[in-house]
């Protein structure tokens, strides 16, 4: 997709390619940003509990829908990942640096066990309104206006070919930028920071949007949890 420069805007859209980048510098998160997931630690990696009930975000995604996609899809990466660890040193790893270090079915399955949990924290039943503060600003200043961004995530999304995620990341700066990754792609294997994610494989919505990908993005945004993402982007360790 082209999309015109803008001489006020320091934004810079990539689509399944990426410039190198570092996480943010104001914390390390690489080293310390698994507070949400930490029970993913304690016997081997856990999956962690959704943060609202299962039918929670319905009519959005139904029931079925999210049973579905955490009690099947998601727990099955945890499984997965947790054959794939034992007896080795990785097991000892957090989730996160897991993800940034291992590569091939590891990293599979430890980037989509990372992906899922996050992607749940990105979505809330008591969302409404647009993004405030600072999560405001840099969207406005990168992006031109909410309205815009929105327009070219929900594209990116929507053109992926085949399974994977859209992402908002921040580099070392603050900078933002939406990502189209496929598979278990992630911003987090290439330094930058996440900041919002929809997942696009179809198992997030087949059971309730069959196969219309673009219905389930244009709903996505009535539910997504702006204050998680200002938390994201702030550096903070999201609250799980």
């Amino acid at each position: 997709m082209s999309i015109p420069a803008d001489s006020c805007s320091r934004r810079r859209f990539l689509a399944g390619s990426l410039a190198a980048g570092a996480g943010l510098s104001m914390t390390s998160w690489l080293e310390a940003a698994d507070e949400p997931f930490k029970s993913s630690q304690l016997a081997g990696f856990q999956q962690p509990k959704l943060p609202y009930e299962l039918g929670a975000l319905a009519p959005f995604l139904t029931e079925e829908q999210m049973n579905y996609h955490y009690n099947k899809h998601h727990a099955s990466y945890f499984k997965n990942l947790n054959g794939l660890v034992e007896g080795k040193p990785e097991a000892k790893a957090t989730l996160r640096a897991l993800v940034v270090k291992s590569e091939g079915p590891m990293f599979n399955n430890a980037a989509q066990a990372w992906n899922h949990t996050f992607f749940w924290h990105c979505m809330t039943p008591d969302a409404g309104g647009k993004p405030q503060g600072e999560l405001a600003q840099a969207i406005a200043r990168d992006f031109g206006s909410i309205e815009k961004f929105q327009a070219q995530f929900s594209e990116a999304a929507a053109k992926l070919f085949g399974s994977g995620w859209a992402w908002l990341a921040a580099d070392k700066d603050g900078e933002l930028s939406i990502l189209a990754l496929s598979n278990a792609g992630t911003p987090l294997k290439e330094g930058l920071e996440p900041v919002l994610t929809v997942d696009v494989w179809e198992h997030a919505y087949y059971v309730d949007y069959r196969n219309e990908r673009p219905r389930f993005i244009e709903n996505f945004w009535k539910h997504v949890n702006w204050d998680f993402c200002s938390q994201c982007l702030a550096g903070k360790k999201p609250i799980g």
